[in-house]
Formats: structure tokens, C-alpha cells, sequence
């Protein structure tokens, strides 16, 4: 099976002096994602939690929202010429009576490991697949103080990232602040997928009692990922998207940008931030 980190030869240029040693690399491998024996997608991942990684995708997708819906997830052997097993193709299999959603299975889709899934489904079909209305009766209700601090405590466990420092990862929260989850790619919405699969094979969706914090920008993919596991306050440490401000608003996520130190703006949702009363 692919490793999460590889070592290559480098050549270090530093104050002039010229050195020769190896260095850590993030590896970054295709999965290909077969739904009931089709191609589904392709995506450029880091090697680990593959099935997580499937089962997430497919939430996204619309495709899964229980762990009863799901009948196994497999690598398929063979995936090379000479018979040998890759580690990355992997065929989720639906359990009887699953009715698959119409998603064009036929379209063979390629996601980068930094822009997320080409041509996108748009803001209306997000809305009509969700599985779990973004509810959290009573609402989620998160101090700006706590989110403060997440940003620290997700770097803090980013044990790849010490070694290589070209991942992206994504933690689960509760209201409270404890760190439920957190996960590492070389792709951020696969950092997220990796967190909702696990989520859905534990029994535990929707997460309507969690936040999300990523640790790169807020982008529409990301945004719909959070509205499809019933995430109610997603946060970033950088910029969010135009269009994920508005999935935001129309779904009525939570939606925090430049999450840095006590500072942080808030593009939709701030009943569940609380701001006080000079706002």
C-alpha cells in the first residue's frame, strides 16, 4: 500500500552553502472510486483512510447518509497488468434496495488535490440532494474565544505536517472545543471527506453538534460538504469563495474566514457566534 511520506534526494542551497541529503515528501497517489463495480472518480490523494475517504465522497454526493445504506467497501485486486494489487482503486458497494442517485456515473470525473471536483454540481442541487437539513436544535452556540484557539490545537496535531509540511488537514470540534477528529491530505476536500466517511461508517451523521476547521481556504466544495454531513459552523483559516458565502447563506451555515488568533471574520451565520452586543 502507498506510504503517506517518501523520501527523495535534494539538493539544499542555504546562506550560499551547498549540501546534499534526503527530504520527507507528502506522497500523493490517484484513488479511483468505483460505485457498485462503475468508475465513479478519480481523485489525487495521500494514501490512508481510503475507504473513509470513498464513504465521505459519496455523502458529498448525495449518495450516502447512513451506515446501513452501505454494504462494503473493497480495494480491487488486479488493478495492474500483472495482476498485482495498486492500493488505489478501490468499489463501494451499496446495500440491497439502495437506489443510486442519478449522478452520471459515466462521466469518469478527475479531482485535483487542490481545486476540488471540476464542474461542480450548483447552489439548487446541493439544496435539493442534502440529506440533513442544517437543524441543530438548540443551536450551536460558539464563543469567538473558542475558535480562537482552534487554529493552534489542529496544527498541534498535524503529525505528517511536522515532517513534510505540504498537507492540508481538517478537524472535527465539538461546541465545546474537544477535538473529536482530524485528518491530513495532500487535498484539502479530501482532508474533509476522510472525517464525514468515518463520520457515516461510525453511525454518527449528521454532525449537527460539531464544527469543522480546515486549514487552507473555504472553497464551494468545502462548504457542500459540511451542508451534506449537517455540519452547522464550518471555519477557515484563510478566505472563503463568493459561491461558498452563498451556500452559506442559503443553507444557513456557519461560515468563518481568516480564522487568525482573536481575529476572524464571519460571512453567514452569526446567530451562532457569540458576538454580544456591539454587532
Amino acid at each position: 500500500m502507498g506510504r503517506v511520506t517518501e523520501r527523495r534526494r535534494t539538493i539544499r542551497i542555504r546562506d550560499g552553502a551547498v549540501s546534499t541529503r534526503p527530504d520527507t515528501l507528502v506522497a500523493e497517489e490517484p484513488l479511483e472510486i468505483r460505485l457498485n463495480g462503475k468508475p465513479l472518480a478519480i481523485t489525487m490523494r495521500t494514501p490512508g483512510d481510503d475507504f473513509a475517504l470513498a464513504a465521505g465522497f459519496l455523502v458529498s454526493e448525495g449518495v450516502l447518509g447512513a451506515a446501513e445504506e452501505l454494504q462494503s467497501i473493497v480495494y480491487c485486486s488486479g488493478a495492474q497488468a500483472d495482476g498485482s494489487n495498486t492500493y488505489n482503486v478501490v468499489d463501494v458497494k451499496l446495500a440491497p434496495g439502495v437506489v443510486v442517485p442519478d449522478i452520471t456515473l459515466e462521466r469518469n470525473v478527475y479531482t485535483t488535490s487542490s481545486c476540488g471536483l471540476c464542474g461542480k454540481a450548483s447552489l439548487d442541487a446541493v439544496r435539493t440532494t442534502a440529506r440533513f437539513p442544517i437543524a441543530d436544535t438548540p443551536p450551536v452556540r460558539v464563543e469567538p474565544s473558542l475558535l480562537a484557539g482552534l487554529p493552534d490545537r489542529l496544527r498541534a496535531a498535524q503529525q505528517v505536517f511536522d515532517r513534510t509540511g505540504g498537507l492540508h488537514a481538517a478537524a472535527l470540534f465539538s461546541p465545546e472545543g474537544e477535538l473529536l477528529d482530524i485528518r491530513e491530505d495532500v487535498g484539502r476536500h479530501n482532508a474533509v471527506d476522510k472525517i464525514v466517511g468515518r463520520a457515516l461508517r461510525d453511525g454518527g451523521l449528521p454532525l449537527s453538534r460539531s464544527i469543522l476547521l480546515v486549514s487552507g481556504r473555504a472553497s464551494f466544495e468545502l462548504a457542500q460538504k459540511a451542508v451534506m454531513a449537517g455540519i452547522p459552523v464550518l471555519a477557515a483559516v484563510s478566505a472563503p469563495s463568493s459561491l461558498a458565502v452563498d451556500l452559506a447563506a442559503e443553507t444557513g451555515l456557519t461560515l468563518v474566514g481568516f480564522l487568525r488568533g482573536a481575529n476572524m471574520n464571519v460571512y453567514a451565520g452569526d446567530e451562532r457566534i457569540a458576538l454580544g452586543t456591539g454587532v
